[in-house]
């Protein structure tokens, strides 16, 4: 097979995703025509550029063979997404909302990896149709993101998923006859729980658009907000502890969602990895609770609530910001750039390395010292009550260690581009774990991305897409055996 012959398949799939973004482009065109703005005229030629690229290359390729290798997989992953990218970004360029095409590619990366960094300010002025297309970008990015982990990354036995490809097949034979009925019931989920979300949000006094923009960014775990000063702008503590209750939903993994659709409740509540996400979050916004309370900036439960929501926005990824968590002192600092490596869920919207590969590397931890205690005794680790194969935790150790050397990289380039120490580390952080806010004065939570130069948004938008895509599935592709038959 030639090499042309082999990446057929890839661009096949690419062209049936192009395609598809280009015809979601369309509803933002009728949001901008139902409110009588021009703007719907940029989203209309952005769609039909966009369909008319995807829908040649797909006919370009419909007689390639059916099925994907590993290696065309891989490929397959980092190609869709940064197509998906570049074309997501043809709006932001066109509408002029942005000065360059630079900076329209990270807004459009920021919005497809769920990240939340953005470049944009006077949002609260915007047109309706380009603040509706940043939280569509984010909507998709997070469905995205599900079905990436449930169908392609555990195949790919990529930093540890491969424990969940049983979980998902299985479940796929049990409940529903064929994997694409689950993606399919996937799908229903997150649009049911989008739209409890916007329901939730009207109810506390939000806005109809403000209300439906923001349930797509929080279910999807992305942070864009309608409003330069995110959810902090609404004032509102009924608003934060929706987006806190729908922050923390997408942050479990959908396929239990899809269970208890079918009966099955148990699942969810004796599984591990979601004992473990609550109990960290508990301990950490009780850290945070003190930590506002000892700086005198918010206190009783003014304090909890403020904690509760931007802790639970930093771990889960979202990046909503309330107030300015960066002035309740130092330790603060330093607490919020340790909690935003720590993500949520395999198999939900959110990012960050996630839970399950914390417990994986404690209880490889604990086995190697029980061993080392007790020569003789046969311990074997767990998860959710099965073991963990050899190869399972040096996938995840890789992972760690894959996942420190790009932060470092990445951080002392970004600290050779010229920015502080602060900013370089925070920065490098909230890419590779795709939070959003940072922490400093420049790309804090009162802060954005806007002042950044060229070089620095190209190094953050690799660093937002290596975090999303899991590591291995970009780095793999800087291989030269990779590309050898």
């Amino acid at each position: 097979m030639n090499v042309l012959a082999e990446f057929r398949p890839v661009m096949l799939v690419t062209g049936a995703l192009v395609s598809t973004l280009g015809v979601a482009m369309l509803l933002p065109a009728l949001v901008d025509l139902a409110a009588d703005n021009d703007d719907w005229m940029i989203f209309a030629s952005s769609a039909m550029v966009t369909m008319l690229f995807g829908f040649g290359l797909f006919i370009a390729n419909r007689g390639a063979p059916k099925g994907l290798s590993t290696r065309q997989a891989m490929l397959m992953t980092v190609v869709s997404w940064l197509a998906l990218v570049a074309f997501g970004a043809l709006p932001f360029q066109w509408s002029g909302i942005v000065p360059s095409y630079t900076d329209a590619f990270f807004e459009s990366m920021s919005g497809l990896t769920t990240t939340g960094a953005t470049v944009i300010t006077g949002l609260d002025t915007a047109p309706p149709g380009l603040l509706f297309w940043r939280g569509l970008l984010q909507w998709l990015g997070g469905l995205g993101i599900i079905v990436m982990a449930i169908a392609v990354l555990p195949m790919l036995q990529i930093g540890g998923m491969q424990l969940f490809k049983a979980e998902a097949f299985d479940t796929a034979e049990k409940i529903l006859p064929r994997a694409t009925q689950i993606s399919t019931s996937i799908t229903l989920v997150f649009i049911g729980i989008t739209g409890v979300c916007a329901i939730a949000y009207m109810a506390v006094g939000m806005a109809a658009d403000d209300a439906v923009i923001h349930a797509m960014t929080t279910v999807a775990t992305g942070g864009f907000s309608t409003k330069d000063a995110s959810i902090g702008h609404f004032a509102n503590p009924g608003v934060e502890w929706v987006a806190v209750l729908f922050m923390i939903l997408g942050s479990i993994p959908f396929i239990l969602y899809v269970q208890m659709l079918q009966g099955r409740f148990r699942p969810i509540f004796v599984d591990q990895q979601v004992k473990a996400f609550f109990a960290f979050l508990g301990v950490a916004v009780l850290a945070g609770w003190m930590m506002a309370h000892f700086s005198q900036y918010h206190l009783g439960l003014d304090g909890l609530r403020h904690a509760a929501f931007n802790v639970i926005s930093i771990v889960t990824g979202t990046g909503y910001s309330s107030t300015d968590y960066g002035l309740w002192g130092p330790h603060a600092v330093a607490f919020f750039f340790i909690i935003m490596f720590v993500g949520g869920c395999a198999g939900s919207t959110s990012c960050g390395i996630k839970i399950f590969r914390f417990q994986v590397f404690f209880e490889a931890v604990g086995q190697h010292i029980a061993q080392v205690m007790y020569p003789h005794g046969v311990f074997r680790a767990q998860f959710n009550g099965k073991p963990i194969e050899g190869r399972v935790i040096s996938s995840v150790m890789s992972f760690f260690f894959l996942f420190i050397a790009s932060f470092v990289v990445l951080a002392i380039l970004l600290r050779l581009s010229g920015l502080d120490a602060i900013t370089s580390l925070s920065g490098a952080g909230t890419a590779l774990a795709n939070v959003g806010p940072g922490l400093g004065e420049i790309i804090g939570p009162a802060g954005n991305f806007q002042s950044l130069n060229d070089v620095q948004k190209w190094l953050l938008s690799a660093g937002m897409l290596l975090g999303r895509l899991e590591l291995f599935t970009v780095l793999v592709l800087l291989l030269p055996r990779f590309w050898r038959s």
